[in-house]
């Protein structure tokens, strides 16, 4: 044996565990999934066929349909409430000024916090008498909802909590990014007369565009995957005003048993996720600065 193909062997021998783990624990129950969308299986008993019945069943049905809505709706709250504010805390972080890096870490936290504690303590914020939320409404004479209990407010206050865990993190992000920027862009800007509101469309962003676009990308899988915090928060109530498809997944894989719708849903999920990101790649021509 070369001296090449050791390598090559020893390298393989390395990657083996990886590529095992991949193999048993990704690629195969992915496509088990795909094929047990086509069966009607309730895990106690004997797997049917039934083709695209599950497909069928889930444009058909009124329920899947408002929880589909429900999930765009709560995308649409999500990845921009978080996009936004994200941005905003990077730019205002990324200035030099005393305790900025306390409140870096203060942003940063909530992301690494279990998510049944923060849960815990949002759920005391939301109460409708003694929550600090109401309580301040209160205070200048506005009378605040049963945040967790109206059906209109449900799932906003499940994607603002999901926001202020993860925003952090995208702001890091952000913040890494735009300590890549040149100093001499904006000092050459500030002598042409360039106010700050043009030197931040004009250099900030074009020049933060590649980590805008990955955070984008990151914001709409993490909208797809909201799980804990639904059902630590409301448990997709109230009458399924906050269950989202992520959830309405769990509920009929793993409370009714129903395998094989689960599995499409699943498959539902995931084609909607990846076409989402191809038009994404797609714009990203236009608007990511090379």
């Amino acid at each position: 044996m070369t001296y090449q193909q050791k390598v090559r062997v020893t390298a393989l021998l390395f990657l083996l565990p990886t590529i095992i783990g991949l193999l048993l624990f990704r690629l195969v129950p992915i496509g088990w999934a795909f094929a047990l969308s086509f069966y009607e299986w309730q895990i106690f008993d004997k797997a049917e066929f039934v083709g695209l019945a599950n497909y069928a069943h889930i444009i058909q049905s009124p329920l899947a349909q408002k929880i589909l809505w429900q999930s765009v709706l709560y995308t649409l709250l999500y990845v921009p409430g978080a996009l936004v504010l994200a941005l905003v805390l990077a730019v205002v972080l990324n200035q030099s000024f005393r305790y900025s890096g306390f409140f870096r870490t203060a942003f940063f936290v909530p992301y690494i916090t279990a998510t049944v504690a923060i849960t815990l303590a949002w759920r005391w914020m939301f109460s409708t008498r003694f929550g600090v939320i109401n309580n301040a409404l209160d205070f200048f004479g506005v009378d605040g909802p049963a945040w967790l209990a109206d059906p209109f407010w449900a799932l906003p206050a499940v994607a603002l909590v999901s926001i202020w865990k993860d925003v952090g993190f995208y702001m890091l992000l952000l913040l890494a990014g735009l300590q890549t920027i040149d100093p001499t862009l904006y000092e050459a800007a500030r002598v042409d007369g360039a106010r700050p509101v043009r030197r931040f469309f004009r250099i900030t962003i074009p020049l933060l565009s590649r980590s805008l676009f990955f955070v984008l990308i990151i914001a709409l899988i993490r909208s797809s995957q909201t799980f804990e915090i639904t059902y630590a928060l409301t448990s997709g109530g109230p009458n399924r005003a906050s269950t989202t498809l992520a959830f309405f997944i769990y509920e009929n894989a793993f409370i009714d048993f129903n395998m094989g719708y689960a599995s499409a849903l699943s498959y539902i999920l995931c084609v909607a996720l990846g076409l989402l990101t191809l038009v994404n790649f797609y714009f990203r021509k236009r608007w990511v600065h090379e």
